[in-house]
């Protein structure tokens, strides 16, 4: 356990930044879920409507550091492919 006052801080500020961190991968993994199960179902129209809603979360998720940019342009490409590829 920490001694000093600052690393007591620091150890507090850590557990509640990775509360924070954990609840947002989790808020992104859940919209990018919505995206594949509607694909899965093949239904483009769902699909289109939760890409819409799930695009500024993962931009957002660059910002706050959970994303690499590269790796969020990659996500939002190949989801937007299989959306593409859907039956209209």
């Amino acid at each position: 356990m920490a001694n000093k006052s600052s690393a007591i801080k620091a150890a507090r500020q850590n557990v509640e930044r990775r509360a924070h961190n954990k609840a947002r991968v989790s808020r992104l993994r859940t919209f990018i879920k919505k995206i594949e199960d509607a694909i899965a179902t093949g239904n483009r129209g769902a699909a289109e409507d939760a890409f819409k809603l799930a695009q500024p979360i993962i931009h957002g998720s660059v910002n706050d550091g959970l994303l690499h940019k590269n790796t969020a342009a990659r996500k939002l490409s190949r989801l937007t492919a299989r959306i593409r590829t859907l039956a209209a």
